[in-house]
């Protein structure tokens, strides 16, 4: 008799295969395009140069969930996973590009560093393992999502409350932006209150939708240079002009990366145990691998670092499809779609106030997941937690409560006090090695699957 193969390894018919693949793309489709709207915007890229980038990250993403699921000689962890750009990304991505000296080539350049970087660090990574507990990279996601509801806000009323050249926005606040975004929060409460399955899991893209046909209506969608963009066209790297490398963008980028292998780390963990393939020494440096090889695509193509998203592994659990063919199949998916650039430029034209809700609901409930991974930890046994935390969001709001406190310092030192996220993971590191001291390896290794799993819970 022959042995039946393990789900994870189980090929389901090609329709079957496809259709739950594209519930893959959709489930995460809203959030992989969030983050070069949110980078397009802070940097005023114009239309044809974003939609460039978010065809390049469509590709890039759909390139390394393959090679995460497949697997490629010593890369991929060979799992149902699909990969998307990391929201840890964006404060620094942004602080790297506003500079006029490095510019887009310089973010490039050190995302890519970022990713050899990452390669380099993954057959050891377990052993830094217990720098990162749950007080630490909590207090990182929490800055990050508390730092990138201004930007949520700001949308809902229409972007930018000044324009370029620092005059205040006139259409900044219309009503009528403000009643469209209402109406798609209310939508997405709706959605997920009483809808079911499937239909609750893109309430977000649904929302977006909506929102976009409301901004049709108005007269509000300007798809400038989409006339002349071609139907189809091969995502070639470097289309922005060869990558320049700075030694301090480059430390900032790195910073990012092991942010990025520890959230991984307890991903990886947390799905070897729902899919009932527990994740060996092995398994998990090939998924880390992978990691710092979706940062080195992301910088040769132009697009960002990636890493495994979480409303993925929590669809598996929800539909109990754990055939890493799926994820694949929602890999090649994303990759056609990065060559559609008529496609990009549609995406490319959504005003902000039809991001306004979405993106304030996804990044509160990245919020929310920095709470909840500080939960883990029992805060009557260890109030050190507490004050941990406490301080180490405190530093990390600086730049966003204050933006000229560190005005003063030398010019070299602000690509990390200008990114909260920087500033939060170094202070939670040092204050938690003075109080609480390094634990055990395996206790970091336990101490990151059950953070994974409370953000599925």
């Amino acid at each position: 008799m022959e042995n039946t193969p393990h789900e994870v390894d189980r090929k389901l018919p090609p329709a079957q295969t496809f259709a739950l693949g594209l519930q893959h793309v959709l489930v995460m489709y809203s959030a992989c395009i969030v983050v070069p709207l949110i980078v397009g915007a802070a940097l005023d890229l114009p239309q044809d140069q974003l939609a460039v980038i978010i065809c390049a990250d469509l590709f890039a993403a759909g390139l390394i969930s393959i090679i995460q699921s497949l697997g490629l000689f010593g890369f991929g962890i060979r799992l149902p996973v699909m990969m998307g750009v990391t929201f840890v990304s964006i404060a620094p991505i942004i602080s790297i590009g506003a500079n006029p000296e490095l510019g887009l080539p310089g973010v490039y350049g050190a995302i890519i560093v970022s990713g050899i970087f990452g390669i380099a660090i993954a057959p050891f990574f377990g052993r830094f393992l217990r720098f990162f507990p749950p007080v630490v990279t909590g207090s990182v996601l929490l800055v990050i999502g508390i730092s990138l509801l201004k930007v949520g806000i700001e949308w809902s009323a229409g972007g930018s409350p000044l324009l370029p050249d620092g005059t205040p926005n006139p259409d900044f606040g219309k009503p009528v932006y403000l009643l469209i975004s209402l109406s798609q929060l209310v939508l997405v409460l709706v959605l997920v209150k009483f809808a079911k399955g499937f239909i609750a899991n893109i309430a977000v893209l649904i929302s977006i939708i909506a929102g976009y046909a409301a901004a049709v209506a108005l007269g509000e969608i300007h798809l400038t240079g989409m006339d002349q963009a071609p139907w189809l066209r091969v995502v070639t790297p470097f289309p922005f002009g060869a990558p320049t490398f700075d030694l301090a963008a480059s430390l900032a980028m790195c910073l990012v990366m092991v942010v990025t292998l520890v959230e991984s780390t307890g991903m990886f963990l947390a799905l070897g145990t729902i899919v009932g393939r527990p994740t060996t020494n092995k398994a998990l440096v090939r998924g880390l691998r992978a990691d710092g090889m979706g940062a080195v695509l992301g910088g040769v193509f132009n697009a960002f670092p990636y890493t495994s998203f979480s409303q993925n592994i929590g669809l598996v659990t929800l539909t109990g499809v754990k055939s890493r063919f799926v994820c694949a199949a929602g890999g090649f998916i994303l990759l056609a779609m990065g060559l559609v650039p008529k496609l990009s430029h549609v995406v490319a034209a959504t005003p902000p106030f039809v991001m306004g809700s979405a993106a304030t609901v996804m990044f509160a409930m990245v919020a929310m997941m920095g709470i909840r991974i500080i939960a883990t930890d029992d805060f009557k046994k260890n109030y050190n937690t507490v004050l941990i935390a406490a301080v180490s969001v405190s530093v990390g709001v600086i730049p966003l409560m204050s933006p000229q406190f560190f005005a003063q310092l030398p010019g070299w030192t602000h690509l990390f006090t200008e990114s909260g996220v920087i500033l939060t993971t170094f202070t939670a590191i040092a204050l938690n090695i003075a109080f609480n001291g390094l634990g055990d390896a395996e206790r970091a290794r336990a101490d990151a699957a059950d953070a994974a799993l409370a953000v599925e819970a």
